[in-house]
């Protein structure tokens, strides 16, 4: 086969270009730190690396519902730890109250402070958190305490649940029914109205406030333990974090001291490609004419 000076030019300019390329593609991966830059560099690394995204995304995602999660359970769990403060404060009211050395006026005076910690209470039963009522189960948009402390809220109250896992789902809101249903606004309404009226019956509302105390602390507690649940969720959402996040950079990242010595290679070739190519042209009748 003849071999032609133009088919040498032609050859060399390919393989320029060829070479141009290659160090094209090094100096965006350097710029990127990223293995592929379009889709059709590597359709491997292209398809992997969606999956591993989705899995990081979905991490992120399971974050901020823990996140949204942990707003509730704090605001919840304060709301109930004044509600006992409240409460026990009542106790005392009320064991002050049986003493049969308090007169009328001073129970009178015991009384003021009882109505204004059951108002305390009503506005604890109707917390509100971004424009949610925490304590209502899944009616959020609506109170469920009027100002009387009268149940608003009919039925039974659902559970708010928020997924923290692939197939897991934690609940967020505390069931009213177990701290501020009726029996709770009607203990604290019969001691009102035992100060005033029964002064007799002021013992009994002692042990009153002792199973509404009781009832507020096991809910409490029972918020605790999913508290503690979501504590773990959130370490093992963090280890998926980082797992994922290893191994999609570890998909399509960059080795740079690779990269940088395949960079300087390609130079190195490329120079010795240009100075080659620079003998292969052939020299014109002008060349000799000088």
């Amino acid at each position: 086969m003849r071999v032609t000076q133009g088919m040498l030019s032609n050859n060399m300019l390919r393989n320029l270009t060829n070479s141009n390329n290659q160090l094209n593609k090094y100096m965006d991966q350097l710029a990127t730190g990223k293995k592929i830059n379009k889709p059709s560099d590597d359709p491997v690394i292209t398809l992997k690396g969606m999956n591993y995204r989705s899995q990081v995304n979905q991490v992120e995602q399971y974050k901020r519902n823990t996140n949204e999660l942990h707003n509730w359970m704090d605001n919840s769990d304060a709301a109930l730890d004044k509600t006992t403060q409240a409460l026990q404060r009542i106790r005392e009211l009320a064991v002050q109250a049986s003493n049969d050395t308090y007169s009328t006026d001073e129970r009178k005076n015991i009384k003021v402070e009882a109505e204004q910690l059951k108002n305390h209470l009503v506005e604890l039963a109707n917390t509100k958190v971004n424009e949610k009522y925490i304590f209502n189960g899944t009616d959020t948009q609506n109170r469920p305490v009027d100002e009387d402390g009268s149940l608003l809220r009919e039925g039974e109250p659902g559970k708010v649940e928020i997924e923290v896992f692939a197939g897991t789902q934690l609940a967020a809101n505390v069931n009213p029914d177990k701290v501020f249903n009726e029996e709770f606004f009607g203990n604290i309404d019969q001691f009102i109205d035992n100060l005033e009226n029964n002064p007799d019956g002021i013992q009994d509302s002692i042990s009153d406030m002792d199973r509404n105390i009781d009832q507020t602390i096991n809910a409490r507690a029972e918020l605790g333990a999913r508290m503690n649940r979501l504590e773990l969720v959130e370490n093992r959402l963090n280890e998926q974090e980082v797992i994922a996040v290893s191994t999609m950079s570890k998909n399509e990242d960059v080795d740079y001291a690779e990269t940088i010595t395949k960079l300087i290679t390609q130079e190195s070739l490329h120079r010795a490609a240009l100075s080659a190519g620079s003998r292969i042209i052939q020299p014109s009748l002008l060349d000799f004419l000088r």
